[in-house]
Parts: structure tokens; sequence; C-alpha cells
């Protein structure tokens, strides 16, 4: 086994420009690049853990697309793992103000030149999506594809306080706690309603004109959304802004939107059922928006834009609903 792991894979050491970063390339069996360009996939860290994610479910999708036709790449983020270069002091805000944007178009021009690829799809989880859009929106060349999961257009407060936190905590566990929560959420949407529903102060704008520019011009892109306490399907928690029926409206008539629900796993995606069915809705949307026409494929499903109701897509498979 782990002859056949070393086989498909290969440490690489991306050094242009004299910015290093280190990661694994994940092999395919049926392309030789050298001869024959295609699409490869790279993923992104995200707030903390290296390039296998957490429970090395980035190892684990990696292996699953390279198998299936596309070359695949993990990359250490500067300061993770085995990169070089130090960990900015204040990482959730250098992330969300795009600071890993220029190092990470630059590898990716990088890739597309040494791997003889038509492009790359971004891969990014979290604050891993952050950085992709904002890569994604500097590199537009390069990047041909985006599947974020768990994406957040906000800026995340500072950590909560040890009374919040126990207060939270009160809310999740007993009657009285919920009740009160379910409350406090429906004074948040009458005030929403009164405020026209318009962005709230701390959306994140910059990262948002990302969004705009990309998904308008019509880059495919594939959001997958983990099910939270209050939020069983795709729709806003009540007395939250609905970032995502306002992603719809300003990808206006050329997006390419692609939502899925993941249920039976958590934000991580990383037990069983979650890394399984993120590999489904991925190799059906790689397959859909980017068809490598030399491989046999099994019958996929037909993945239609997003409409933005919690039915998320429609999935059709021999011209029967699913």
């Amino acid at each position: 086994m782990l002859k056949n792991a070393i086989e498909t894979r290969e440490l690489i050491t991306l050094d242009g420009l004299g910015i290093v970063l280190r990661g694994t390339y994940h092999k395919t069996p049926q392309v030789d690049l050298n001869k024959r360009k295609c699409i490869g996939v790279l993923f992104l860290n995200s707030l903390s853990p290296t390039r296998a994610a957490t429970g090395d479910s980035a190892v684990y999708w990696a292996d699953s697309f390279a198998e299936y036709g596309y070359p695949s790449f993990r990359i250490d983020l500067p300061g993770f793992g085995d990169s070089d270069g130090d960990t900015p002091t204040d990482l959730v805000n250098f992330i969300n103000t795009g600071g890993y944007t220029s190092v990470v178009a630059l590898k990716i021009k990088e890739l597309v030149e040494r791997f003889n690829l038509l492009g790359v799809v971004m891969v990014g989880h979290c604050s891993g999506a952050v950085s992709a859009l904002y890569a994604a929106a500097a590199a537009s060349k390069e990047c041909k594809g985006l599947v974020l999961a768990d994406p957040y257009f906000y800026v995340p407060q500072a950590v909560k306080s040890k009374i919040l936190q126990k207060l939270d905590r009160w809310a999740s566990r007993s009657s009285l706690g919920r009740l009160f929560s379910d409350t406090y959420d429906r004074l948040k949407d009458i005030r929403l309603f009164l405020r026209k529903r318009v962005l709230p102060e701390n959306a994140n704008l910059p990262l948002l004109k990302c969004w705009r520019e990309l998904a308008s011009a019509g880059l495919p892109i594939l959001i997958l959304r983990a099910p939270s306490q209050k939020t069983p399907s795709t729709k806003a928690r009540v007395g939250e802004f609905d970032y995502f029926s306002y992603l719809k409206k300003i990808a206006g008539y050329r997006g390419q939107v692609v939502v899925q629900l993941i249920q039976g796993t958590d934000h991580s995606f990383a037990n069983r059922q979650g890394r399984a069915t993120v590999r489904q809705y991925a190799e059906d949307w790689l397959s859909t928006y980017f068809p490598l026409e030399s491989l046999k494929r099994p019958i996929m499903a037909t993945l239609h834009p997003w409409t933005g109701d919690s039915n998320d897509y429609v999935r059709t498979r021999n011209g029967l609903d699913a």
C-alpha cells in the first residue's frame, strides 16, 4: 500500500521568484501531462491545518480526483506545514483582506507552466475558500473554476468572551436557552426586514467584489455547505443575512454556480459520509464542466445552475429526476 502511494504521489517544491512553497503532486494514471494538457486541481490550506486538512480529508480527495483523471496538488501556504515563511500575527485578518492573493496567483501560474496544464480548479475550505476567491480574481486566466466548502463572506468577530461562550452553550443545551435563542433570532429578523435586508456592516466588501467579477463572468463555481443546528437547508438562519441569495443575485444571468448541501457531516466535512459525498459531487461537477473526453465515464448527474432554493440544484440521471 505504501509503495502504491509513493508511486502515485510526488513531493514538489515551487520556488518561483524566491517564494518557496512545498506540497504534494497526486499523479493521474490515465493522463501523460507531457503529451496531453488537462485541468489540474489545487487545494489550499484552511485557517490552520496543513495541506493534509482535517482527518487527512484533502489527501483522500486529491487521491480520488487524480485517480479519476484530474492531476491534483496540495500545497502549504507560507508559514504552514513544510513551506517557508512565518504565519502572520493576525492570521484571520490577513486572510480576510486577501493577504495570500499574490503568492497563490504566482504559484498557480507556476503550476500551469511546470505541469503543462490547461489551468486549475481551486479547492478551498472555510478561510481557504476566501483565499481561493481572492487568488482566482488575480489569476483569472489560469483559474478555470472554484470548489468552495463552507465559504463565508463577512469579517468574523473577535474571539467571543467566556461569558458569551457560556451563553452559547446554555442556549444549545437547555429548553429555556433554545427559547431565548429563537426569540433573539426573530428580533434580529425583524431588524433585518426594517433595514430592507441591506448588506450587514461586517460584510467583506472586497471579497464580494471578487465574487461579482468571477461569477458574473461565468466562472464555474461549486459551493458545498454543511448543515448546522438551525439551518438544515441552504437558506440562511432566521435573523441572519442571506448571503447566498445575495450571491445568486449578483452572479447575474451568466452565473454558473452550483450549491450543494452535504448532509450527515459537520463544518470539517472530514467524517466518512462527508468525505465520500464531497467526492461524489465534486467529481460529478468536474466531469460536467471539465470533461476528459478520452476517459470512460459512468453516467453522471447533469448539474443545472443554482436555483437559490432549498433544493440546491436539480440532479438527473438517464433523463429521470433523482
